[in-house]
């Protein structure tokens, strides 16, 4: 299977460890697992709990006490509706693995994460992008969603979208749900943001629709990349479907991994809380920064970790992003990985006194004119 570089994800590669201010990071400021055991009361029985972990393979589609910690995350949802995953990244592949086929359509609204779109043309299907636009307020156009969709086996989606922070909301969900049911589509929506919201909490498509797929993970709004654990929730069919390729692939996911989630999980109102005081906080500072800075625009995100700068003059995103970070030690996401040439992708969910001295440095560098546009 050949498949096209993954842009973002190079990007990181090659420089997130040469960074000393990264803004370019889309996880929730990250807990240490002390963090994790104090936020959860689990201080005197995990080091007993982990010394008596006999290192099998452990319950191949995750433990009973995750699978219910997942299914707890959702309104209508059970243990059995869940399989747990390496990452949101896994997810996905999984579900795509399972649900697509050669000359199968596919409509993405983008921009997106590569993978939902990448991945389906690596397979034959026929991807076809309904591209938001800044003007719209990086809300769908309707009409030309519904139009696209006619004959479509997946509608795929990231919500809140990355990298954009836009949010479709109960409203637009609804609409969603009219065209895939329409087209007897299936959704695939990567919520793995869900829990970052502004406002009030969206709903999980996979509670509204059912054929509605929610992937999720430990990553971003839980703060816990490192566990590399996910899930997918949906009907069970499904879940078998996707399982039958795990098992050429990751089989199950880590012990501990599964064992730290199921407490993070367990004890999601307290992380979440913790998240979105920071998202909050950091969303606040951007505005400010943003509004105090005449060559640069965006749209305030509504949700996740991610938003897009405009910066007037800026022709070429990658060599900007390259020069500031040679000569600050700054990092952003250039718009070019992602098919969004003009723009600027910064994570503000950092903490917050690296975001506020990564802006401060941001300033002193265009004030200079050093951005070489």
């Amino acid at each position: 299977m050949k498949i096209e570089p993954f842009g973002v994800e190079q990007w990181m590669n090659a420089w997130e460890t040469r960074a000393t201010l990264n803004l370019a990071e889309t996880c929730v400021d990250s807990l240490t697992l002390a963090d994790l055991m104090q936020i959860t009361g689990a201080t005197q029985s995990t080091p007993a709990d982990l010394a008596a972990m006999k290192m099998t393979y452990g319950a191949i589609r995750g433990s009973d006490r995750l699978r219910a910690a997942v299914a707890a995350l959702h309104d209508r949802q059970g243990p059995d509706n869940v399989l747990i995953a390496h990452g949101t990244i896994g997810a996905n592949h999984m579900v795509y693995q399972a649900l697509v086929a050669p000359a199968d359509k596919v409509v993405a609204i983008t921009p997106t994460y590569q993978q939902h779109t990448a991945i389906p043309r690596s397979m034959g299907a026929e991807v076809v992008e309904v591209t938001l636009r800044e003007a719209d307020g990086w809300q769908p156009d309707w009409d030309a969603l519904d139009r696209l969709a006619q004959g479509a086996k997946v509608i795929a989606l990231t919500n809140p979208n990355n990298p954009t922070g836009a949010l479709i909301e109960a409203g637009g969900l609804d609409r969603l749900v009219a065209i895939a049911r329409a087209n007897d589509a299936w959704i695939l929506c990567d919520e793995v943001y869900r829990g970052t919201e502004q406002g009030d909490t969206m709903p999980a498509i996979a509670d509204l629709y059912a054929k509605g797929i929610s992937t999720g993970s430990t990553s971003k709004a839980f703060s816990l990349a490192g566990l590399r654990l996910g899930w997918i929730v949906g009907p069970e069919a499904l879940l078998q479907g996707c399982e039958r390729h795990r098992d050429y692939t990751t089989i199950s996911v880590g012990m501990i991994d599964d064992y730290f989630a199921a407490m993070a999980l367990e004890n999601a109102g307290a992380i979440l809380e913790r998240s979105r005081g920071i998202v909050r906080g950091n969303l606040a500072l951007l505005r400010d920064w943003v509004a105090g800075e005449p060559r640069v625009a965006f749209v305030p995100p509504r949700a996740g970790t991610t938003a897009l700068l405009r910066v007037d003059g800026m022709a070429d995103s990658y060599g900007f992003c390259e020069a500031l970070i040679r000569d600050t030690g700054v990092m952003l996401t250039p718009g070019a990985v992602m098919g969004m040439e003009g723009y600027l992708r910064i994570g503000y969910a950092c903490a917050p006194e690296v975001l506020g001295a990564g802006l401060a440095r941001l300033s002193d560098w265009l004030a200079k004119g050093a951005d070489g546009l």
